[in-house]
């Protein structure tokens, strides 16, 4: 596992203050760019917003895709300056080609939910479900957080499933349950939550869930290292983690 807390010493400086909320250096200015999981585009929202609102010379862009593809396009050279993961394997890609300077940080966890359309009218209970041929299934693809770990809970509990899908991402899975598409695929539990009753959730066993695990780290692309390290400072600290937490993530 990657250490949580190491940063290297030329791009450290952010912290929390008595009252929890992020600090850093002042007179911070700019733009970033994000390249965020899918999972996270309601968490990092809002937290890109709370930033925004406490340094007004900074505008945060954000492009939030699979953390498979998101890691693919660092390696080829995209222009980010900060990289979030719904998985520690693609974080890994990345450090690993020495794409960072310093070493990621876990800032939450996540546990597995199965969707179905608003009303459940295929009446799904469960993985088993999964098996059915007569139901139109989805998963995330192979290689994305989503369809991996999916896989994984898949296997616990036993079930080879019927897939008649693989999406790109955990968003463009849960945009065609919602839209009545598929009859279920497997998300985040938070990515149920952000849908507000759009669509059902169904939980999973906790002897058959699998925990996804959050990283972030600042690239050696970054325009602007002292920004990028002041903005992932801002998501680890206590303002950050609340945010996180409302939006139904665990803690690290």
């Amino acid at each position: 596992m990657f250490a949580v807390v190491i940063a290297s010493a030329a791009l450290a400086g952010c912290g929390d203050d008595d009252n929890g909320r992020a600090t850093s250096g002042e007179g911070l200015s700019g733009t970033l760019t994000v390249f965020a999981a899918a999972s996270l585009t309601d968490a990092f929202g809002a937290l890109s917003d709370m930033f925004e609102e406490q340094h007004p010379g900074v505008n945060i862009e954000i492009n939030f895709a699979g953390s498979s593809s998101l890691a693919g396009s660092i390696l080829e050279g995209a222009p980010a300056d900060v990289f979030a993961s719904a998985d520690e394997a693609n974080m890994r890609k990345v450090v690993d080609a020495a794409e960072s300077p310093v070493k990621p940080k876990l800032f939450a966890r996540n546990l597995l939910e199965i969707a179905v359309p608003k009303g459940n009218p295929a009446e799904v209970t469960g993985l088993g479900n999964f098996a059915d041929p007569y139901l139109l299934i989805g998963l995330c693809s192979e290689g994305v957080p989503c369809g991996n770990l999916a896989r994984q809970a898949l296997d616990k509990a036993g079930v080879s499933p019927a897939l008649d899908t693989n999406e790109p991402d955990v968003r463009a899975l849960l945009t065609k349950i919602e839209a009545g598409e598929l009859d279920a695929g497997i998300v985040y539990r938070t990515d149920v939550a952000a849908a507000g009753g759009a669509v059902g959730g169904v939980s999973i066993p906790r002897e058959h869930n699998v925990v996804a695990t959050y990283w972030i780290v600042g690239l050696t692309s970054a325009n602007d290292a002292e920004l990028a390290t002041a903005f992932i400072d801002f998501v680890v600290s206590n303002a950050g983690l609340e945010i996180l937490n409302k939006l139904g993530f665990l803690g690290p």
